[in-house]
């Protein structure tokens, strides 16, 4: 395990979201960091280059130092012993392994930790609360599946007593089926919603749920759960938790809720906690899901005491949101191009609705790509029954070839034809080229282009600004 003579750590699989993650903060802690990944992506390439944290580009036995003092493995299909010689050295090294979740937790047992759970939210709600925190001079450590914009990076250790957690539901690693959010010692929780995700691994519902009720076991009596109260089964999971709870929510009914919405480029609403308005807030983040997590995070706030209103008010207003997060690629062309988080059918649809919602009478074209096992699993075949209905516009992009003959994965074409099914203009963009080909033929100059994904989408998120900023500059 990482002790205090720890002082060599090797990662495999760096440059995923959260391994990256953990590498900023180990190396914040003093150790040297080294590690490996392969087929990796902005914006995580460029935030270890910021950080000064070099690793190997192919995996290889020979990749492990010799006075490595532990090795933390990811939790992704090609790190897999039988299939990895860098893996199968690592266990065969006599050198101590830990999962991502492990090697968190140690860095974490002596503070008071909130985790942010749910199916969806999970980024961009730890993201506010650490930036509000960071804002008003707390200075909290933070660990983040994602990169929030304005920060610097998505994880940071300081000496404050408050350790902020995306947490996670999927299992620790490839021995350990525990799920990781179950080994982050907390004392206090957001849980956004518990809808049905990660088919592959939780066949059903009732499976999905279990680490839920789990976790929110782990609570303790002198901690505050701050729960969705219309989040899909949130109610029923924390109605045995030994933790003060207080719900929030959209409606009124909610204890903490939004009045007098008025979206636009700066939405504003007040902020309730029963019949009493609090204070006003703005935001410049799209969509009725984002002022949801607004609430949930102000609700924790304000009933720990660790801001105050004004404090609050200005921290919320000058927060940008998270890169992929329904983020705006460029303000140098007429047409809008935001990249949202589509690795399952609810997260892509809180993309649709928000898109709709501000702006209604805009054609929308969208680029999607099934990175996940889910959008490629045939039980999922009737989320493209209605999750392009406000899209005029879909172009697909090829799935990844991991696991494509195992978890009753859809070929390219199987994915292609079923959308078909539903919407009349359908492409498949085979490439890059392929894919701006397309658009260089049917974008007009007031479109929206929506980037759907969990992943690198060929590179479409800097070629596609580029393209539309020299077609349609903005004037």
């Amino acid at each position: 395990m990482i002790k205090n003579k720890t002082k060599k750590i090797h990662l495999i699989g760096i440059c995923g979201k959260g391994m990256s993650a953990l590498a900023i903060l180990l190396k914040e802690k003093g150790f040297r960091v080294t590690g490996t990944d392969e087929g990796f992506y902005e914006p995580i390439l460029g935030l270890l280059k910021k950080n000064n944290i070099k690793f190997n580009t192919k995996y290889s036995a020979e990749n492990i130092p010799e006075d490595a003092d532990t090795i933390i493995i990811g939790n992704h299909a090609g790190l897999n012993k039988n299939t990895n010689e860098e893996v199968a050295k690592a266990f065969s090294s006599g050198i101590p392994i830990q999962s991502l979740p492990e090697g968190l937790a140690l860095l974490a047992n002596k503070t008071e930790n909130t985790i942010v759970v749910g199916s969806f939210g999970k980024s961009t709600t730890s993201a506010l609360l650490a930036w509000c925190l960071e804002k008003s001079k707390k200075n909290p450590s933070y660990f983040i599946g994602a990169m929030p914009l304005g920060m610097k990076k998505n994880a940071h250790l300081s000496k404050s007593r408050h350790f902020i957690f995306e947490g996670d539901e999927y299992p620790s690693a490839g021995w350990d089926p525990r799920a990781k959010f179950l080994h982050l010692n907390p004392t206090n929780a957001i849980f956004t919603s518990a809808e049905h995700d990660h088919i592959n691994v939780f066949p059903t519902e009732k499976d999905y749920i279990k680490p839920y009720q789990k976790f929110i076991s782990l609570l303790p009596a002198k901690g505050l759960l701050i729960y969705s109260k219309n989040g899909k089964n949130v109610a029923s999971i924390t109605s045995k938790t030994k933790s003060k709870k207080v719900d929030y929510g959209i409606s009124k009914d909610s204890t903490w809720h939004p009045e007098n919405i008025k979206y636009g480029e700066k939405t504003t609403f007040d902020l309730y906690k029963n019949n009493k308005k609090i204070i006003n807030l703005s935001t410049k983040m799209l969509g009725m899901h984002n002022i949801e997590n607004i609430i949930g995070v102000s609700a924790f706030l304000l009933e720990k005491k660790l801001l105050s209103p004004t404090e609050l008010q200005k921290s919320i207003a000058s927060f940008k949101g998270i890169s992929g997060r329904l983020d705006l690629k460029s303000d140098k062309t007429s047409v809008q191009i935001y990249e949202g988080f589509g690795s399952s059918y609810s997260k892509a649809q809180s993309v649709f609705s928000a898109l709709k919602l501000h702006f209604p009478n805009k054609k929308l074209i969208t680029i999607f790509e099934p990175h996940t096992f889910s959008w490629r699993n045939k039980q999922a075949s009737a989320w493209y029954k209605d999750i392009f209905e406000t899209s005029e516009v879909v172009i697909v992009l090829p799935p990844p070839t991991h696991g494509a003959t195992t978890h009753q994965q859809m070929s390219f074409q199987e994915i292609v034809t079923e959308i078909k099914k539903y919407k009349k203009e359908v492409y498949a963009g085979k490439n890059e080229k392929e894919v701006l080909s397309v658009l260089n033929k049917i974008v007009k100059k007031d479109d929206i282009i929506a980037l759907i994904s969990s992943g690198p989408l060929l590179g479409l998120t800097k070629s596609v600004p580029n393209l539309m900023e020299t077609k349609f500059p903005k004037k």
